[in-house]
């Protein structure tokens, strides 16, 4: 089939998932000799937009993992936002060295009903957004040269494609998706986070950094310690405050990291499928 432009489209709170769909998405593009252009659907504005796929694009779509499943906060623009046209796309999850349990399929699932025609798929890792440690400085240099040798396969298919795939990709999930993934605590009770929100230390500089790279759109620019919506947990604001003003104290949530943490030392390795 050809193909006049490939698309880098994520959502990616610490740049783990653009670094991995970008990469897959560039190299296809050098290969089929066409442009990639990107849409970063991380900044809440962006979610605001409709975007309309052309049938000749191929698109490289790709989220985090939370809970084991697509981040719910991201169904309505996923399930509303996009208009596939028949393009042919790769659904890529990123998760955090424990698993990626039905992400895969979920996100594989919301591209076909959009009106894409997905031809691989894609379960990469990354460092947890929770740790440092856990994932600790992933995707490192064999993960992006896993990513390369997709991306070749991934040209080399759509060059051979006479007409649109009649059946999705196969990938690893199940259907009917599985519930999210809950944490539970040593006495085996569920742990809640849904509603813990970052702290802020007093060496916070308020250059308002936190407030920009929010996903959520949840932190006042006028007063980061202050929360204006829901916090996913994400750490775009942990991870990249120069000062590392920004942090977690809960009891749970970090019971539950360390809990990670201990559990999922095993180095998780990308799978691929065609």
């Amino acid at each position: 089939m050809h193909i006049n432009q490939v698309w880098a489209a994520y959502f990616s709170g610490t740049d783990t998932t653009k670094t991995i769909v970008t990469a897959i998405a560039q190299e296809i593009a050098q290969a089929l000799g066409v442009p990639c252009a990107e849409l970063n659907f991380t900044p809440p504005q962006a979610r605001e937009q409709h975007y309309t796929f052309a049938p000749t694009d191929l698109v490289i779509c790709g989220t985090p993992v939370i809970a084991g499943r697509v981040p719910n906060v991201l169904l309505p623009f996923l399930t509303q936002g996009l208009t596939g046209s028949h393009a042919l796309a790769v659904p890529v999850v990123l998760f955090g060295n424990r698993n990626y349990d039905d992400a895969l399929m979920e996100l594989r699932e919301i591209l076909e009903t959009d009106g894409l025609r997905t031809v691989a798929g894609g379960a990469f890792v990354g460092e947890h957004s929770f740790s440092t440690i856990l994932g600790a400085g992933r995707p490192d240099g064999s993960d992006l040269d896993k990513a390369s040798a997709f991306a070749q396969a991934i040209a080399e298919k759509v060059t051979q494609l006479d007409s649109l795939p009649t059946e999705p990709v196969a990938v690893n999930g199940c259907l009917p998706l599985r519930p999210y993934y809950t944490p539970r605590d040593r006495h085996g009770k569920p742990i809640n986070i849904l509603k813990v929100k970052p702290k802020t230390r007093d060496t916070c500089t308020h250059c308002g950094l936190c407030a920009q790279v929010c996903p959520m759109g949840s932190i006042d620019t006028n007063d980061v310690t202050h929360y204006t919506g829901i916090c996913i947990k994400c750490c775009a604001c942990v991870k990249k405050c120069p000062v590392g003003a920004k942090y977690y104290d809960d009891e749970g949530y970090l019971y539950h990291q360390h809990e990670l943490e201990e559990l999922y030392q095993r180095r998780a390795e990308p799978e691929v499928f065609l």
